[in-house]
């Protein structure tokens, strides 16, 4: 038996599918043709009332209005809200919809009085393991390491997840996926992911590497100045793996021997050997000491703009020691 729909519901988080699937519900509930969408940055508080006043007026079954971004709206708005919920149309659900709204600000004290305030969040630190989830869900198992370079492809909006999840899963067809799956079918917002600055230095390919910085620097929603530390963040991870990958080759450890002990992906730790081919143990260790110098001079050290630094470093770190020595 399904449960009796409250006047009001108030959804948000950064969880957009799983607001999605919640609207889904209550509009199966209602049926469509009982339904009104409206938007925050075209309608205020007053014509959200006037809309659930003028649909509980129609009679006929529920009613359903739904009004996106309501974070857009100021405390007059809030205000009128408030009022209606005070005594609301009766047969007439509101659904507001937020992607950021706490639960003790006005607005969601006034919805959970009257009804529901329901919060679909993602945590950053838990972004991968609802990866995991949206595959689980779709009857499909993801290697580790494939969600991992998924997630920086794509970057870590729940909804262009969710969209990948989709593609990948409906090509996988029940079969697992690996990091070879993802690097074939996926597709990031910013067309450059991380990893094509990491491949690119790996193959001491210069240009390919400064072209792929710059990409990701004027694609990157954040300002230069946090951007560029991530990216710096990037690097020192990687040149890290690689040196590791270096060391275990060195002991006469195999790349899938390596990928054991590393508890990482055996394509991924191949990748690493190739590249741990082309650099020397004392260029990897300048290398790291470079990027050192490189974190303190964005966080103040330099009076050079950060991204003129990033770029000179990543020169100093890529190019041929031939080529450093003859410059």
């Amino acid at each position: 038996m399904a449960t009796e729909l409250k006047p009001v519901y108030l959804i948000t988080g950064g969880d957009r599918p799983k607001i999605q699937r919640a609207l889904r519900r209550l509009r199966d509930r209602i049926g469509e043709e009982g339904v009104e969408l409206l938007s925050a940055s075209e309608s205020g508080g007053e014509d959200a009332v006037a809309a659930c006043n003028s649909m509980g007026l129609l009679g006929g079954g529920r009613r359903l209005v739904v009004v996106e971004e309501v974070e857009r709206w100021k405390a007059p708005d809030v205000k009128a809200v408030a009022a209606y919920l005070g005594s609301p149309a009766p047969d007439t659900v509101l659904a507001l919809v937020a992607e950021e709204l706490k639960k003790d600000s006005p607005l969601g004290k006034a919805c959970a009085k009257a009804g529901d305030v329901l919060v679909y969040d993602v945590p950053k630190r838990r972004v991968p393991e609802w990866v995991t989830k949206q595959f689980a869900e779709r009857g499909v198992t993801v290697d580790v390491e494939a969600v991992r370079l998924l997630v920086e492809i794509v970057g870590e909006d729940p909804e262009e997840l969710a969209s990948e999840v989709d593609k990948i899963a409906t090509w996988a067809g029940g079969d697992s996926v690996g990091v070879h799956e993802v690097e074939e079918l996926a597709a990031g917002c910013a067309e450059v992911p991380g990893y094509d600055l990491t491949d690119a230095w790996g193959r001491r390919d210069l240009a390919a590497a400064l072209t792929a910085c710059q990409t990701l620097l004027e694609r990157s929603g954040d300002p230069v100045s946090r951007t560029v530390p991530s990216l710096i963040g990037l690097l020192v991870s990687h040149v890290g793996r690689v040196r590791e990958c270096q060391l275990l080759a060195e002991e006469g450890l195999s790349a899938r021997e390596a990928a054991a002990r590393m508890k990482r992906h055996p394509f991924y730790v191949e990748k690493l050997y190739a590249q741990a081919r082309n650099y020397g143990p004392d260029e990897l260790r300048e290398a790291v000491v470079r990027l050192a110098a490189l974190d303190h001079a964005v966080k103040g050290g330099s009076r050079l703009a950060v991204d003129l630094e990033l770029e000179r470093a990543l020169i100093d770190i890529t190019r041929p020691r031939e080529a450093a020595i003859a410059s």
